[in-house]
């Protein structure tokens, strides 16, 4: 370690500093984002709560008063001394202080990336020492008269409402990929909008959407992405538009503006995002018989592990090993329907005959047990125990609003709908 005064005043001058403020704001960052402001109606919806943090005024800069902010973050192997050369900071008692000290230990255990700051005066000693811990929480250490003492102040937390718009050029990832929206949120659009759209075989370029979601944030940084308050995707010229509405104290849905429910009974596909590598046939050449058979199912093409959904709310009726299925799955569904899960190379966790299962719940993972040539979901889908196309079939509605909900769901959702029609607008508008 340096001595205290080895370098000279006009060299710690030229030491890049963030600003001359006694006191600065953890991580002292400010960051434009792209935020759509916060209508009523959203404020309803998501009951977000937001801590006003009050920046601290500005005193003025005298004399020696100046101090300096350096940010540097852990690296591997880094040592306490390592650290606090990079950060510029000259200070044995400092040094002393974050090597031995217990209550310093939550700098010592910080993970490797993570972020720190140096307050310094123009001699390089330790003023302050800010960076969130492991547990996300804020932790100060500050000079306190001849010593040091540590802080911890809960994290702040916020939630944002963020927009974004896309257009379809290949596939629906890329897509969103390219807009910027969260793979959750991506997800969601897939789960809203898949009982009206075959996201398989639907999907034409210049097909367009547009995503209201909300993001939460732990100091300032995105940390989860939440739930999507509303939406529109245009297929073929037609618009889909769907809204959140809570109908419960702890449930809602999906809906689209006359109040319909956006989740049909079933899914159109128990696999997100994968491939129809064989549709539903009177006649197909078997690739493993060799012979021509019909297939009464439709075959997804997936890499081996894909996770496989239930597409309905039902009862399993059958699990274990089945002639050319191998590992089978095989579930019922409102009394007169059935769906079966073919060629899984092992079944979820604690799945049982018997067992209920939520619509979305995981039954299985793609494999290629029985008569399959590669990795792929043999799927079907009964009705009063004949094979129908899943692809073609119309499936059952989910329940709407009910007429006792229908004023306030109209309320509540009036201005999320509105503003998704500005935002086609806007769009429009810029196209042209």
């Amino acid at each position: 370690m340096l001595p205290q005064n080895t370098m000279s005043h006009a060299h710690k001058m030229k030491l890049r500093w963030f600003v001359t403020l006694s006191t600065l704001p953890l991580l002292g960052v400010v960051t434009a984002f792209g935020i759509m402001p916060q209508t009523d109606a959203i404020s309803r919806a998501q009951q977000t709560l937001i801590e006003e943090v009050v920046l601290p005024s500005s005193t003025p800069v005298v004399g020696n008063a100046t101090t300096f902010w350096h940010s540097e973050r852990i690296q591997r192997g880094d040592t306490i001394v390592e650290l606090l050369r990079r950060l510029n900071v000259d200070d044995q008692a400092a040094s002393d202080y974050l090597r031995k000290h217990r209550s310093a230990e939550v700098l010592r255990r910080l993970s490797v990336g993570k972020q720190v700051q140096a307050e310094t005066d123009v001699d390089g000693a330790l003023l302050a020492l800010r960076f969130i811990n492991n547990d996300a929480n804020q932790v100060i250490i500050e000079k306190s008269g001849d010593n040091f003492k540590t802080r911890i102040l809960p994290a702040l937390t916020e939630q944002r409402v963020q927009v974004r718009t896309g257009e379809i050029k290949s596939n629906l990832f890329a897509a969103t990929d390219e807009a910027g929206l969260p793979d959750p949120a991506a997800n969601q659009l897939a789960d809203i909008f898949g009982g009206d759209i075959d996201f398989h075989r639907d999907l034409r370029k210049g097909d367009k959407f547009t995503v209201i979601y909300e993001m939460n944030y732990i100091n300032g940084e995105p940390a989860r992405t939440g739930r999507i308050i509303s939406a529109e995707f245009i297929n073929h010229g037609r618009a889909f538009r769907a809204a959140y509405f809570q109908t419960t104290e702890f449930t809602g849905d999906y809906y689209n503006p006359e109040g319909k429910s956006m989740r049909k009974a079933f899914l159109r596909s128990p696999i997100e995002f994968s491939r129809v590598s064989s549709g539903f046939s009177k006649s197909r050449f078997h690739p493993v018989l060799n012979k021509w058979r019909a297939h009464k199912g439709v075959d997804y093409a997936a890499p081996m592990g894909t996770k496989v959904k239930v597409t309905s709310d039902g009862v399993v009726s059958f699990v274990g090993k089945q002639g050319g299925y191998g590992n089978v799955v095989m579930v019922n569904h409102q009394g007169n329907f059935t769906t079966v899960y073919g060629h899984l190379s092992r079944f979820a966790g604690g799945i049982k005959k018997g067992q209920r299962l939520g619509q979305g719940e995981i039954v299985g993972y793609v494999g290629m047990t029985g008569l399959a040539s590669g990795p792929h979901l043999h799927y079907e889908f009964k009705q009063s125990g004949i094979q129908r196309d899943p692809l073609k079939v119309a499936l059952p509605d989910g329940k709407p609003v009910s007429k006792e909900q229908m004023e306030a769901f109209t309320e509540k959702t009036g201005e999320l709908f509105a503003r998704l029609d500005t935002l086609r607008d806007t769009r429009i508008a810029k196209l042209d």
